[in-house]
């Protein structure tokens, strides 16, 4: 039996030892006084209140989110008491004063901040995770609204910052910070829910970010002022990890990738990391570790930045340990003598270097594509798209080549693929060349797609074959399998929508009902905190047919107290009565066990349920090095509650893994 401390630090052979790893805790803080916050909660009703009226006279998204941004801001700092500085009182003032002027501009019926070019703005959308608002900045060039030709677009990302909240990052890009004069380019700065090294709900953020500020430009009738094909993704530090896992596991959003230090792996970056991690954590780690993508350079260029006295120069040289015996060409820049940092010249070697790259930006259509997965999480690269692997977290490769009449293909550990043909092709016979096989195919239309064809293919009894999009998307629909949106592990459901879940009936074990609801309270502050979020909860008389059909239900409790676990119990894999849980073979009392596990739902198509589990990491690890946020229960398990007056929360690992390609 493995023990786990899931209120703090994984113990036992779970267990990072944190001693060596870097501490990110904040500066000491500077509360207000009772009469500061009192004026503060003044201001914040008063701005609430001029908020509502907009909203009732029908003001919408996007300008009520970019209303809004402004008191959620205040009250996130006031709610984790995060003053990090004397300078907070002022800085809140300000914050207020602008959401105050942009909502006297609203009333007006106006959005000036929407064109202001030359200088940062910020702009906010609202989360479909989880509802809440987030905050990132635009800065527009001089000339934005007069260009004769579309612009680039930067996506960049932040490094760690203990002291970044809402409330520091509005002050740093809100209000009049003036762009370079010789910005050639639009530029993000993507919030990504504070410091995560953009994964899971930070990795969302990324895409939301860039999603909502293309939309509104398209409102706003500037859609031709972007070039699609000139998006740029780079960051330094955590911004550089965060460049590492995104344009490695999407390699075909971008036109070229910057990424300056930050950590591609947890082994080797993380000290006393266990050699004998359990199989189920040790395989998850393919879902978080950048470096295990390090193929998918071959799909865009990657502009590698270091200083050479940098530890974190490490992250580059495992890249290119991996994609050099391949001829996959990898630019590197290291700065002499340099540490953590990037000196001023440098920033504009790496801006020569990302415009010589980015000016005939990303081909339409990649005459050969090369993409490495362990998880249909990440699925797809540009005309490529895997719909089926044999073995989740067994590396799985595709290389392959449009070639007059169709495709030659090598793959590994695939059993189903989607091949999107070249924009007007034809529907004539397409012939492909896979593996030791040639076969003829007839194109379909693109699940999607009004105009593009595409051919599938399946793998049966070790042989391929051509299939319609029908044959999979039903076999999909009557199998059970781990497909992209349904891959687990139990992490992967706080990425998309979810809605938690407790229950009011009478519980079947007190204590069962104990942890549910001190385990809910703990997400709820982790979530808050370190995701910047508002955690969404119902009871389970109040979910709605929508809330089942539209989020992951993440389910706490019993059987016996939460309605909704009792109608998905039959179709979950174990069983569980108020004498004992069977999963994996195995039977243990539930007087002082509880399951943990993530599974397709039984009440909706495309969403999970989770039982009885947040992040399955802690506070301990977000005060850690972010290269700590990697699962840590897999798909399931049952763990047995070993409550102390320290830690009522404490538990050991009685069973744990991961499914099968089959949810078994």
């Amino acid at each position: 039996m493995l023990p786990l401390r899931l209120a703090g630090l994984a113990a036992g052979l779970l267990a990072v030892t944190l001693a060596g790893v870097a501490h990110f805790q904040p500066p000491a803080t500077t509360p207000l006084t009772d009469e500061a916050r009192q004026a503060v909660e003044l201001r914040l009703r008063d701005l609430d209140g001029q908020i509502d009226k907009l909203k009732r006279q029908g003001t919408r998204d996007p300008v009520l989110a970019e209303l809004e941004i402004y008191p959620r801001a205040v009250r996130m700092v006031l709610a984790h008491g995060e003053f990090f500085n004397k300078n907070y009182p002022a800085w809140i003032d300000d914050v207020l004063d602008r959401g105050t002027l942009r909502a006297k501009q609203a009333a007006r019926g106006d959005a000036p901040w929407q064109r202001q070019a030359g200088q940062a703005v910020v702009r906010a959308y609202r989360s479909r995770v989880d509802g809440s608002v987030q905050p990132y900045a635009v800065t527009y060039p001089q000339g934005y609204l007069d260009a004769v030709k579309p612009w680039r677009l930067d996506v960049v990302l932040h490094g760690r910052n203990a002291n970044l909240t809402e409330v520091s990052f509005l002050k740093q890009f809100d209000g009049g910070k003036q762009a370079a004069k010789d910005l050639s380019h639009v530029r993000i700065d993507v919030f990504g829910r504070g410091n995560n090294a953009y994964r899971w709900a930070g990795e969302t953020d990324v895409f939301e970010a860039l999603e909502n500020f293309v939309a509104v430009e398209t409102a706003l009738g500037r859609a031709a002022l972007l070039d699609p094909a000139k998006v740029v993704l780079r960051g330094f530090s955590m911004g550089g990890a965060g460049a590492w896992h995104i344009g490695l596991h999407h390699p075909d959003r971008w036109c070229v990738v910057g990424p300056g230090a930050g950590f591609t792996t947890t082994r080797g970056y993380v000290k006393d990391l266990p050699a004998d991690l359990p199989p189920y954590i040790d395989k998850a780690l393919h879902v978080y570790d950048a470096v295990d993508y390090a193929e998918n350079v071959a799909d865009v260029p990657f502009v590698v930045y270091a200083g050479d006295a940098d530890p974190q120069m490490k992250a580059g040289q495992l890249v290119a340990e991996r994609v050099k015996p391949l001829g996959i060409p990898l630019t590197e820049i290291t700065a002499p003598g340099v540490g953590h940092t990037i000196p001023p010249e440098y920033e504009k070697k790496l801006e020569a270097e990302y415009a010589k790259v980015a000016a005939n930006g990303r081909p339409g259509y990649l005459r050969r594509v090369r993409f490495v997965t362990w998880t249909l999480k990440y699925d797809r690269c540009d005309w490529v798209q895997l719909l089926g692997l044999d073995e989740h977290y067994r590396k799985a490769i595709v290389d392959a080549a449009a070639v007059e009449g169709g495709f030659k293909i090598q793959a590994d550990n695939v059993r189903a693929l989607c091949l999107r043909l070249p924009p007007g092709a034809l529907r004539g016979d397409v012939v492909v060349e896979i593996g030791d096989a040639k076969l003829t195919a007839k194109p379909s239309p693109l699940a999607g797609s009004p105009t593009d064809l595409a051919v599938y293919l399946e793998k049966r009894d070790g042989k391929w074959a051509a299939v319609l999009p029908e044959y999979l998307a039903l076999d999909q629909q009557r199998r059970l399998q781990k497909i992209h949106g349904l891959t687990g592990p139990i992490d992967d459901a706080f990425a998309g929508p979810f809605l938690c879940v407790r229950g009011t009936g009478t519980p079947w074990q007190a204590k069962t009902q104990e942890y549910a609801t001190a385990d809910l309270q703990r997400f709820g502050r982790e979530w808050a905190k370190y995701f910047r979020g508002e955690l969404p909860i119902k009871d389970d008389v109040d979910v709605t047919p929508e809330d089942i059909t539209t989020k992951h239900l993440i389910l706490f409790g019993d059987p016996g107290s939460n309605s909704l676990l009792a109608h998905a119990l039959p179709k979950l894999p174990l069983k569980w009565t108020d004498k004992a849980i069977e999963m994996a073979g195995k039977s243990f009392p539930a007087e002082d066990h509880v399951p943990a596990l993530i599974y397709p739902s039984p009440l909706a198509a495309g969403r999970y349920v989770v039982v009885n589990s947040g992040h399955t990491f802690h506070e301990a690890e977000f005060k850690g090095t972010n290269a700590l946020l990697y699962p840590r229960l897999g798909d399931y398990a049952v763990l047995r509650r070993t409550p102390t007056a320290n830690d009522p929360l404490a538990v050991q690992v009685a069973v744990a893994g991961l499914f099968d390609e089959f949810w078994k």
